[in-house]
């Protein structure tokens, strides 16, 4: 055998060795996450051959699949209490939880006039009509916003003008298309690498509502699966992270 064929004959044995090998995971997502894990998930592919499928929705509807015995491998949520209590129930890996984002919240309207230095003046302005927030029994994020709402003074005051999305990028979607006049969003929502900036935006301090630790855990169905614990491996290095922080997000 002359090198260059043994050089070829090499290489697509590498090829069909790490095929044999590849495994695929499926991966319950936080709906504000949406856009980092597909990121993350396609330069995963390419670094290890393994594959994960993507399921997104609010932290609590995904919490209730897992407990009707969905086959998630791993839960990617929009908070750090719902993986501890799935470990706690043992429906998911004693040990494999982490943080592996902080989110940020954000008021923001796609109306670049809507929202000026005074974010009580916008949400109490008469011509604000609907101001839209995650569900807080479903999302962190709507959690988030009931905090940041009641430490300005405002809860009370603008519940009649308070629209629920069922989750963050149902309430995205409701600011965008005009249904609410602003909302409070995630962040990434609006900071991510492929979206143009537009419309009005308010960072809300963090000292208005509690740090949205967003925790990663490997479930039950996943405990044999070579893509799910390299995909949290992998979640945990320095090329997700730098994804991670992209679309808007701390990193630990």
């Amino acid at each position: 055998m002359n090198l260059g064929y043994r050089t070829l004959a090499l290489a697509a044995w590498s090829v069909l060795a790490t095929s044999a090998h590849a495994d695929e995971a499926l991966v319950a997502v936080a709906a504000n996450f949406a856009g980092a894990v597909e990121a993350i998930g396609a330069e995963f592919a390419k670094d290890t051959g393994h594959t994960i499928q993507i399921t997104t929705g609010a932290t609590g509807k995904l919490y209730a699949q897992i407990g009707e015995g969905a086959p998630f491998a791993i839960l990617l949520s929009a908070d750090a209490t719902t993986p501890a209590k799935l470990e706690v129930e043992g429906n998911a890996a004693a040990g494999t939880r982490f943080t592996y984002a902080v989110g940020k919240l954000s008021l923001w309207s796609a109306d670049q006039r809507r929202i000026g230095d005074d974010p009580k003046a916008a949400l109490t302005a008469s011509d604000t009509l609907h101001i839209a927030i995650a569900n807080p029994d479903l999302a962190p994020y709507g959690v988030a916003a009931r905090e940041a709402l009641t430490a300005l003074g405002l809860w009370e005051t603008i519940q009649p003008k308070i629209v629920m999305g069922e989750n963050i990028g149902q309430t995205f979607s409701m600011v965008d298309s005009g249904a609410a006049q602003m909302g409070f969003v995630a962040t990434s929502a609006v900071e991510a690498p492929d979206k143009e900036p537009k419309g009005a935006r308010y960072d809300v301090p963090q000292e208005l509502f509690k740090p949205i630790r967003q925790d990663a855990i490997l479930l039950k169905a996943g405990e044999g699966n070579a893509a799910a614990i390299a995909f949290l491996d992998y979640l945990k290095g320095d090329k997700a992270k730098r994804i991670i922080a992209s679309f808007g997000y701390g990193t630990e």
